[in-house]
């Protein structure tokens, strides 16, 4: 599979040295929460949007591509997934997340596959 899924787009606006803990996220039909953490490792890049009541006090993590926007000065980020394709993604799982090729593989798959 690509790495391309955990990388930001050339145009997303992020640097390397960006802090993006606490920026609202919204998806392409509205708000979905704050970023928890987020990881700018080359390759492995994602955001984990704590969503709050919103899908009942759950995580999700977001591969990098789905980025298209960062907004400093408003401290927002917005991603190309709809509230309904993130709802349905795989569950956040933070054992998985770092060390497991075949969660990291699901979580791509799902947002690389037809519809996404």
């Amino acid at each position: 599979m690509s790495n391309e899924i955990w990388s930001y787009g050339p145009t997303a606006g992020h640097g390397p040295d960006n802090d993006l803990t606490g920026y609202k996220v919204e998806a392409a039909d509205g708000h979905i929460g704050k970023v928890d953490k987020h990881s700018s490792e080359v390759a492995n890049q994602y955001i984990v949007v704590d969503t709050g009541v919103w899908i009942f006090g759950k995580e999700v993590l977001l591969p990098a591509s789905t980025v298209t926007a960062i907004d400093h000065e408003e401290r927002k980020i917005l991603v190309s997934r709809t509230k309904e394709q993130i709802k349905n993604a795989p569950e956040f799982d933070k054992e998985k997340h770092l060390g497991d090729p075949a969660y990291r593989d699901q979580l791509g798959g799902y947002y690389s596959g037809p519809g996404h």
